[in-house]
């Protein structure tokens, strides 16, 4: 420790002067007002560290300090009970002992100098004061890799902002737009009045309301032509024998990115939106995206309205242009990537129907299955082809022919959408994967009680399976098998995880990121190295504790949960997952790819920020393989 070789000195007057600057270069100290960045530099002391010198140990007890590495590099050593030794590296501006200092306890870690290392100690108790002063230097200590986050996605959306047209962002709260106010009218009144109303206020639809201001239903332009022109209604009709009830609305609470959602999905183009139940507005389609020339239900529409496959092609390009568009801004990984996968399945979906209906197939007799990443709905842009058909067991053995016919004609199609076939054949053309509901509980069954590698591999694939089009309800047996059975089965878990363990996060001893060296650039895999890596972790711990839940995000806190981890702890995992996928997303969406691989990154292309959250990213996979380990290994 600090105090064992009498090596501490004051922070001079000078030494301030020279690092304030230094300091406000990085997080936190960048965040923080300067007088609170003074307070921490007049409040630390300085301490010189000898080249392998123990700076901070288990046995020092409780933290007096929390510090700062100003100068050389520091390793980390955490020996935890059942798996090997694992160590980590600490550069310039680390701060260490954080969590400790806070929680009052002793660190876990053994802290070391690998070079000549100074430091500076800034007391608990100044810790304590300057975390209640400046809010930027408290966020940061409660999450220091969600505030590293944070900086990434505002470097990422510079980067792709001159790429973006929209410049409203989809996590913006529907209460902060300039709503409209709602046209409103009773349900006794004539369609003739609502249509005069609204003429005159040259709006897009009128809500039905009660004298308790209750919306009862609405009625918008495009309900006109269908239910009045044509069906040559007497004006003098009531309203409420018109309109359209179940009227789905918004709070003011909810994000445009919700908004976006509900509108494609239901197909409508209003939404009114509540205050605590009071009716505040109502919000269109043509509001949420009228900065946009590419909007969610723009898209969606295009595909929804067409049975060209050149058009679909089409509206495949612009899936990928607005998904370059919402990185631009700064949209999280999570709901890009759900954005993305809503989107491949309207337009899957949409290409199913066409090639069903010329097969003459009854669309309530088979569904088409969406698996891997598709599954989870956590789709990038560079994405090739995981599905299956799964159809019903009282089809006729002649009626298999005319599937594979039509799932092939399918797979194609999606292939000429910029989908490309899956190399290893996981489609919905292949007779192995297009089996009846017994037929697929059968082989769920072998892989399970079985669990030899290749049992183990269509595992990992199939078992993250999600209905796309189709009669979802066939998926419910199979779904429910997977979710009991491979629980009921210690051996088939513990299998899984030795197959997971065998992949190894790029990381070395002293915790560096261990790169491959590509046509002279340092390079990882953030797929199979890292995202692959979390991803299997959370479904293997997922079948163990029969959590239904598929996506990787959702599978995560749900895991926290069951195993009694601390929210901080899962909300940590979440938050490397999220900065592997905008790092996936950047380079497929960019322009500079190392051997055409769209998910291989150069990392030294990368900015400072990244490269420190990337290592902090792939700490956070290997802490998860090392609690897979002590679980299931041995």
């Amino acid at each position: 420790m600090a105090e064992k070789n009498n090596a501490i000195y004051p922070a001079s007057h000078s030494l301030v002067q020279n690092l304030r600057q230094q300091l406000m270069q990085s997080l936190p100290f960048s965040k923080m007002a300067q007088k609170d960045v003074d307070f921490f530099l007049t409040s630390s002391r300085e301490a010189y560290f000898a080249p392998k010198e123990v700076i901070l140990s288990p046995a020092d007890g409780v933290p007096q300090y929390l510090y700062l590495i100003r100068q050389g590099s520091v390793s980390g050593r955490r020996d935890i009970p059942g798996i090997e030794e694992t160590a980590f590296l600490l550069d310039a501006g680390s701060l260490f002992s954080i969590g400790s200092a806070f929680a009052n306890r002793a660190v876990s870690t053994t802290y070391s100098a690998v070079d000549d290392c100074f430091c500076l100690l800034c007391p608990v108790e100044a810790m304590r004061q300057l975390a209640m002063q400046s809010v930027p230097f408290s966020e940061f200590l409660n999450n220091r890799i969600w505030g590293l986050l944070q900086e990434s996605r505002i470097a990422l959306r510079n980067s792709f902002a001159s790429q973006a047209l929209a410049e409203q962002s989809l996590e913006s709260r529907v209460g902060d737009l300039a709503l409209k106010k709602p046209l409103t009218i009773g349900p006794n009144q004539s369609l003739r009045e609502a249509l005069t109303l609204i003429h005159e206020k040259k709006v897009g639809s009128i809500l039905v309301m009660d004298d308790g201001q209750t919306i009862l239903g609405i009625l918008t332009r495009y309900d006109v032509l269908s239910r009045v022109t044509l069906s040559n209604l007497d004006l003098n009709t009531p309203i409420s024998q018109v309109m359209s009830t179940d009227v789905k609305t918004l709070t003011v609470d909810d994000t445009v990115e919700k908004a976006g959602l509900l509108m494609s999905r239901l197909h409508i183009r209003h939404l009114p939106v509540l205050d605590r139940g009071e009716l505040v507005g109502i919000i269109s389609e043509r509001d949420l995206f009228s900065l946009q020339r590419l909007s969610l239900n723009n898209i969606s529409s295009a595909i929804r309205g067409t049975d060209e496959l050149a058009q679909l092609k089409k509206c495949a390009d612009d899936i990928r242009q607005f998904a370059r568009n919402l990185l631009g801004q700064g949209i999280q990984a999570r709901q890009l990537t759900t954005l993305i996968s809503h989107l491949n399945d309207v337009l899957t979906a949409r290409l199913i129907e066409i090639y069903a209906a010329k097969h003459q197939l009854n669309m309530t007799q088979f569904a088409w299955i969406a698996l891997g990443s598709e599954g989870r709905s956590e789709q990038t842009i560079a994405t090739d082809q995981d599905n299956a058909l799964v159809f019903s067991d009282a089809e006729s053995e002649s009626q298999r022919a005319i599937y594979l016919c039509f799932a092939n004609e399918v797979n194609w199609a999606l292939d000429e959408c910029g989908y490309p076939l899956c190399k290893g054949n996981i489609m919905a053309n292949n007779p192995k994967l297009c089996l009846s509901q017994q037929e697929w509980l059968t082989r769920f069954s072998r892989w399970i009680e079985q669990g030899n590698p290749q049992d183990l591999l269509n595992a990992s694939i199939f078992f993250d399976l999600r209905p796309l089009a189709g009669n979802a309800d066939l998926l419910i047996p199979l779904k429910d098998y997977v979710r009991t059975k491979a629980a009921a089965i210690p051996r088939f878990i513990k299998l899984l995880a030795d197959n997971s363990l065998n992949i190894r996060v790029p990381l070395n001893w002293l915790g560096g990121i261990e790169f491959t060296e590509i046509d002279g650039k340092k390079t990882i895999d953030l797929k199979l190295q890292g995202t692959a890596i979390i991803v299997d972790v959370a479904r293997i711990y997922s079948l163990a504790h029969g959590i239904e839940v598929t996506n990787t995000r959702e599978r995560l806190a749900a895991v926290g949960r069951a195993l009694n981890i601390p929210e901080s702890e899962s909300a940590a995992w979440i938050t490397a997952f999220e900065f592997l996928q905008t790092q996936r997303l950047a380079v497929q969406i960019g322009e500079a790819r190392v051997t055409g691989n769209p998910n291989v990154v150069d990392i030294d292309s990368l900015n400072s920020v990244d490269r420190s959250i990337l290592r902090e990213a792939l700490l956070q996979a290997r802490s998860l393989q090392q609690l897979l380990q002590l679980d299931y290994a041995g």
